[in-house]
């Protein structure tokens, strides 16, 4: 029984955090290498995955990109979870052409976007990439000597958090980490504000995006304000480590 528990418990697991890997160990189980046969299992469906995702309205984001768009690590192909509709794709790839054009050089990171499969399917700890119609990118740095082309204060681009103040209550549930403990872990880089705020300009101006996420501290700190551009909500996680973008809904 605690061998039945334990794999149903890695099933939920992998299929929380990868969509598909619930399904590749819940083959496995049954052969007697099972890590070898759910590591070829799992490399097959996620190959696979960017065939068939289009068929649900979905295209991968490729990691092997090494223009103006790019994904920020290979965790997030890994994982799955750099799927977009091909209008979101759109959307980036016109942002991060427009932003090379600015400022040559210039790269856009994606950070997590949504799984192929499934419009309803979470993206957790995000409570909102679920559709296809979501992503988020990082912001760009800089140090010394200038931009630095690529680079994230996080390994992962996410919880590398930009002081600044916050009016939210200490309110449960909520996704609202401060994480002080990792902040002095992260590079020393500064927030590059000339390219940060020209993408958030950019966003907005496009008749595709619906609505830009980003803490109301770093809009006014950036002068990037725009009936586009607010505040995510005291209970979804901070939005001063990243741009949350998503599409104007669908009528």
């Amino acid at each position: 029984m605690a061998r039945l528990i334990l794999h149903v418990l890695v099933i939920l697991v992998l299929t929380v955090v990868t969509q598909i890997g619930g399904l590749a160990w819940l083959v496995a189980v049954f052969f007697r290498r099972r890590l070898l046969v759910f590591l070829g299992l799992y490399a097959a469906l996620s190959v696979a995955a960017i065939w068939i995702a289009p068929h649900f309205g979905r295209v991968a984001l490729s990691c092997f990109d090494r223009g103006p768009l790019q994904v920020q690590s290979w965790l997030y192909c890994g994982l799955n979870r750099t799927y977009v509709s091909p209008e979101m794709d759109a959307v980036l790839r016109r942002s991060a052409g427009t932003m090379e054009t600015r400022f040559p050089g210039t790269v856009t990171l994606v950070l997590d976007a949504n799984f192929p499969f499934l419009d309803g399917f979470p993206l957790l700890p995000h409570l909102s990439h679920d559709d296809g119609d979501k992503a988020d990118i990082a912001f760009y740095y800089r140090d010394a000597s200038g931009y630095l082309p690529g680079a994230t204060r996080s390994p992962i681009g996410y919880f590398a958090f930009e002081p600044g103040p916050s009016e939210c209550p200490q309110t449960w549930p909520t996704l609202r980490w401060d994480l002080e403990p990792l902040q002095p872990l992260w590079h020393d880089h500064a927030l590059e504000g000339e390219r940060t705020r020209a993408v958030l300009q950019t966003l907005a101006e496009d008749p595709s995006v619906g609505r830009i996420f980003i803490e109301p501290h770093l809009v006014e700190r950036l002068g990037a304000a725009g009936p586009k551009i607010g505040f995510q909500g005291c209970r979804a996680a901070r939005h001063d480590d990243h741009i949350h973008l998503q599409l104007v809904p669908a009528r």
